[in-house]
């Protein structure tokens, strides 16, 4: 799939879109970041790191019809973020690994602003309308405000797991049966 085949979702403030190659020096800084990286993998992450971060999100919308958005804000166009929907093949089983795993992460200029409430908002309106009847995270234990953001969206805890020495919470989010049948 193309990126042009990626879709484009707009709200009052942003825009998701696919990435572009001229976002990876946007990403690069944000991903090396250590307030950015303290709850998602401990550590700030390389440029090849995250060159290789890019090629995956790529890789999901034509595999799995679902993926990775760039955020961007719509009036200005500045980079802020992304987030989707992946598979990112963590091991953890079914009811995790067969399902799309949101996963939101901004830049910090973004944050404190209800960006992530926002696009999440987005994206799983996106996956309502598609038909997609179950959605999982994780989140780090101590990261509060990705724990809010996630129940503003409608997950609730689903059961604890560790990864890596790092204890986790995986949520889980039913489709809402008020957006009507799968299509």
């Amino acid at each position: 799939m193309p990126p042009a085949a990626v879709p484009v979702i707009e709200t009052s403030r942003l825009r998701l879109r696919p990435h572009r190659d001229e976002d990876l020096s946007c990403m690069v800084a944000m991903w090396a970041d250590p307030g950015v990286a303290r709850f998602i993998g401990g550590r700030p992450f390389t440029a090849s790191e995250t060159e290789a971060r890019l090629a995956r999100y790529r890789a999901m919308w034509p595999r799995h019809g679902h993926g990775f958005w760039a955020v961007e804000d719509r009036d200005t166009g500045a980079f802020l973020g992304e987030m989707g929907l992946a598979r990112f093949g963590r091991g953890l089983g079914p009811g995790f690994d067969d399902c799309p795993e949101a996963g939101w992460v901004l830049a910090a200029p973004a944050w404190g602003r209800g960006i992530a409430t926002e696009g999440v908002a987005a994206v799983l309106g996106w996956a309502d309308l598609r038909g997609v009847p179950r959605i999982v995270c994780m989140i780090a234990e101590g990261h509060v405000v990705s724990r809010r953001v996630a129940a503003r969206a409608g997950f609730a805890p689903w059961r604890d797991v560790g990864i890596g020495g790092v204890s986790l919470t995986v949520l889980e989010r039913m489709r809402p049966a008020a957006v009507g049948p799968a299509a």
